[in-house]
């Protein structure tokens, strides 16, 4: 990923104008960012990602605080 275009995954601009910042949200998304996924946003996997979910709570709450930029 990249902050502002699209690499193997989406630019993480283009995931915080997707969806809201609601809590149910980041806890989706968090758990998404540690089992991995696919099918959202094509057809190559996200791998699962070592991370503890509050990290991945962190992660998800700053990607979505990049809505307006």
């Amino acid at each position: 990923h990249a902050i502002d275009k699209k690499l193997i995954g989406p630019a993480y601009i283009d995931v915080s104008k997707k969806y809201e910042a609601t809590e149910a949200i980041i806890d989706t998304l968090s758990n998404k960012v540690i089992k991995g996924g696919k099918g959202v946003w094509g057809e190559v996997p996200m791998t699962p990602n070592n991370v503890t979910p509050e990290e991945a709570k962190q992660m998800v709450t700053y990607i979505l605080s990049l809505k307006n930029q």
